[in-house]
């Protein structure tokens, strides 16, 4: 890597970002270009982050009832979830517990940044859990190839001594109708060995790119035909707003589950 380009920390949503559109990863993180986020998105990440550090304060024995005592709605799902889940939230002796778990690997000139929602490990097998508070998405497959889904286990894997085979990562998305649900993923040295692939290439990719924006070059913008640009706040200073250059897509509108949660 070139030594003028400073260490870069890199989470599951900047890669996820870089997928979906290198040039929008290029305006929020190398010019820290901020983005307009409606009422209802931020409601929807301040119940999350007081969710989770419910969840968190639950976990560490402390009281949660200053946290919850004045919103019934936050009441109700943290209850729910701990009656769906009591074998994964009981605390079981000669068990690793930790919340809101922090691990970093250091690859490709890049530094690789996780924060687990819960890790239990004990001598056979460690699980990741993270809770989501929308509902259960409908396209398991999706979720698979998330950066998230990859990175958690692919740095689990790296920074312990449990074989990928021993290691699995479930979501529990709290506000699915019928109650909590999970989508539990389990792990392999195939998949491993698929994603550190996948992660060298798009890490060197991100050099280059970086590289050539010091020069003054811009990152690649995505296609038209993806409909992203629609709905981007982005849109105009990447000459996308002409309604005659974009396609109208319904399904480009953001989702909630698009939406990246907060890490306590």
């Amino acid at each position: 890597m070139n030594n003028q380009l400073p260490l870069v920390r890199l989470s599951q949503g900047q890669l996820n970002l870089l997928k979906v559109c290198p040039r929008k990863f290029q305006h929020i993180y190398l010019e820290q270009l901020g983005t307009h986020v409606s009422p209802e998105q931020q409601e929807h990440l301040t119940w999350g982050s007081r969710f989770h550090l419910v969840m968190q304060q639950r976990e560490l024995g402390l009281p949660v009832e200053s946290l919850v005592g004045e919103d019934a709605q936050l009441q109700h799902w943290v209850n729910a979830l701990v009656n769906a889940a009591p074998e994964i939230l009981t605390k079981v002796p000669q068990t690793f517990r930790e919340s809101e778990h922090c691990r970093t690997l250091s690859f490709q000139g890049y530094l690789l940044t996780v924060i687990y929602d819960l890790l239990i490990e004990d001598k056979h097998c460690a699980q990741i859990l993270d809770w989501k508070t929308y509902p259960q998405p409908k396209n398991r497959q999706r979720l698979a190839q998330d950066w998230q889904t990859r990175l958690y286990l692919y740095i689990l894997a790296e920074t312990s001594d449990y074989l990928p085979e021993q290691i699995s990562m479930s979501y529990w998305f709290v506000k699915s109708q019928s109650g909590p649900q999970s989508l539990k993923f389990p792990y392999s040295q195939l998949q491993h060995e698929q994603t550190r692939q996948d992660l060298t290439q798009q890490l060197i990719r991100l050099t280059q790119w970086r590289q050539r924006y010091q020069a003054g070059e811009q990152f690649p913008q995505v296609e038209v035909s993806t409909g992203r640009c629609h709905d981007c706040n982005f849109a105009i200073r990447c000459q996308r707003n002409s309604e005659g250059s974009m396609t109208n897509n319904k399904d480009s509108l953001l989702n909630l589950a698009d939406i990246p949660e907060v890490s306590l």
